[in-house]
């Protein structure tokens, strides 16, 4: 997995469209403009645009050898196992603090909009979607584990949905959403039920 410090980086990634793109190409491999259009219900164009941003930024590269001819191209991760960030170092470059709270915006948003979308009913739905959550008593090593443990499950689940890939097998992107941190203190406790009790007054006037 490509590790990255820059804070360009982290801006670029930080759009909503252009992350979901590194995302498709991560969960299917080689991927056309068109096909990335299509599943994103975006113009063609545009999806081409921010796949030339993405390989601006050494994120993403041209797959000659997935192509039919030299006309067509073809889009893939520059590193199939994907990208992550050193924080602390992105903090310490300049612009770094900016760009990390772009990011942050962005993702805490993508993360509500997950949430939100996983607990809306869907009467008929085929989809199976699921939230859960659980409590467990860990030292950071062990935490370290548990997250290596569960990134290789999905990992494995990756490889092999890439390797029977077939037009009609009626495959979707899931969305495998997973977080580990020690439990928020009474502070964001308190926070989130202020922010609960503000959404609810605004709803009854």
């Amino acid at each position: 997995m490509a590790t990255y410090d820059d804070p360009r980086i982290l801006r670029a990634i930080a759009h909503p469209t252009r992350n979901r793109i590194l995302g498709e190409l991560f969960a299917a491999g080689p991927l056309r403009a068109a096909d990335i259009a299509r599943t994103l219900a975006i113009p063609a164009n545009q999806a081409s645009f921010h796949l030339r941003q993405l390989a601006k930024y050494g994120l993403v590269e041209e797959a000659p050898d997935e192509a039919r001819d030299r006309r067509d191209r073809v889009w893939r991760l520059s590193d199939p196992d994907g990208i992550s960030f050193r924080t602390r170092d992105v903090l310490d470059q300049p612009g770094g603090p900016a760009a990390f709270a772009v990011f942050q915006r962005s993702a805490v948003a993508w993360g509500r909009h997950l949430v939100d979308r996983a607990l809306a009913p869907e009467p008929g739905a085929e989809r199976r979607k699921s939230v859960s959550e659980w409590a467990l008593r860990l030292t950071a090593e062990e935490s370290a584990a548990l997250l290596e443990e569960m990134s290789g499950v999905v990992e494995r689940w990756r490889r092999r949905t890439q390797e029977a890939q077939d037009p009609g097998d009626g495959r979707s992107t899931y969305s495998v959403y997973q977080l580990i941190q020690p439990y928020p203190g009474p502070e964001a406790e308190t926070e989130t039920e202020t922010d609960s009790e503000t959404d609810s007054d605004e709803e009854s006037t």
